[in-house]
């Protein structure tokens, strides 16, 4: 599904649906507009992700939703489950990947009724080994975000995977900070990723901004990440982070840039190349010169244009008597000396 030469660049819908199908429909409809490959979900219900509870362990500290309850975010934040089918409908309709990340056995079920062809499993989810093993044994692709993942962690979870029977793994690098500091991106770790433990890797970019997802790519990403909202008005728990349609746009045109930048190895002469190539250096006649005179410095130089002898034989030619007479202006020529 992300094999292809080109980036895979994913617009997550998240909680940016403002409550209302309609704003979900038209985000998916913006995203395809805005250049992005796919639209991801996230299904799950406040009961499948936390508990209501009212205790401090579930007390939100420390982020953007500081004193919140959990059960009480994700009340507001979730994307309701009959919604999912017209949601998958649309973006197929508009040329779009729509898949999800699930959050228990459930929401698997759910989405494979819907045929979902890629499951992506958040940051704060990669330790949920049970999780795991059932979405790999689905034989989709898996997009896992390592987010608050040590090594040992991403070794798991690609360990189950495998174990599944599933090898289509793509790790993506992310910060769960919301939003992300760029001093806390470490995008090196992306092709670190690819080679440490042979999958493909991208990012999951929280920054601000567009420069994330351009530098991942240039340190070789092939998957991006990215909250997509229709209007920063619809407002949500994931608002304050995302880019909008002319923002994400914005991203994937730099993003394509990026990747027509980066090319191929390639040390060729073509045209365009040996079009200039006439303008560089070369070794020209800088004085007229009469026959029996001494070439020296004054009288032979290394100038633009290139039609003339390297200006590696200058060294050769200086003290060299000229055979005949010539001209201020001449390209040098083996001919002219002896």
């Amino acid at each position: 599904m992300f094999n292809s030469k080109s980036t895979f660049i994913i617009a997550e819908l998240s909680a940016n649906h403002g409550g209302n199908i309609n704003i979900a429909i038209e985000t998916v409809r913006a995203a395809k507009r805005a250049g992005a490959d796919a639209i991801k979900l996230q299904t799950y219900t406040a009961d499948t992700i936390t508990l209501k509870s009212y205790k401090q362990d579930f007390k939100i500290n420390g982020t953007h939703w500081d004193g919140l309850y959990l059960y009480d975010l994700y009340k507001e934040a979730f994307l309701p489950w009959d919604w999912h089918a017209r949601i998958f409908q649309v973006a197929k309709e508009c040329g779009l990947v729509c898949f999800s990340s699930p959050f228990d056995k459930s929401a698997v079920d759910l989405l494979e009724s819907l045929e979902c062809p890629i499951y992506k499993i958040a940051s704060l989810e990669i330790t949920d080994i049970g999780l795991l093993e059932y979405v790999a044994s689905k034989g989709k692709p898996m997009i896992i975000s390592t987010g608050i993942a040590t090594i040992e962690d991403i070794e798991l979870a690609i360990e189950t995977c495998r174990n599944a029977g599933n090898e289509d793994i793509c790790i993506l690098k992310c910060t769960s900070e919301y939003p992300a500091s760029p001093e806390d991106a470490n995008l090196l770790t992306i092709p670190d990723i690819a080679s440490r433990f042979g999958v493909k890797s991208g990012l999951s970019d929280h920054t601000m901004g567009t420069e994330g997802p351009v530098v991942a790519v240039a340190v070789g990403g092939t998957v991006i990440e990215k909250h997509f909202i229709l209007n920063k008005n619809v407002g949500g728990a994931d608002a304050h982070f995302s880019l909008d349609e002319i923002e994400f746009k914005q991203m994937v045109d730099s993003v394509r840039v990026a990747e027509k930048m980066l090319g191929i190895v390639d040390y060729e002469l073509t045209d365009k190349k040996m079009k200039s190539r006439k303008f560089s250096r070369s070794l020209y006649i800088a004085k007229d010169v009469k026959q029996g005179d001494i070439f020296n410095e004054e009288n032979v130089r290394s100038v633009r244009p290139g039609f003339g002898l390297h200006p590696k034989l200058l060294k050769d030619i200086l003290g060299k008597k000229a055979k005949l007479n010539v001209e201020e202006g001449t390209a040098m020529q083996k001919s002219f000396y002896v």
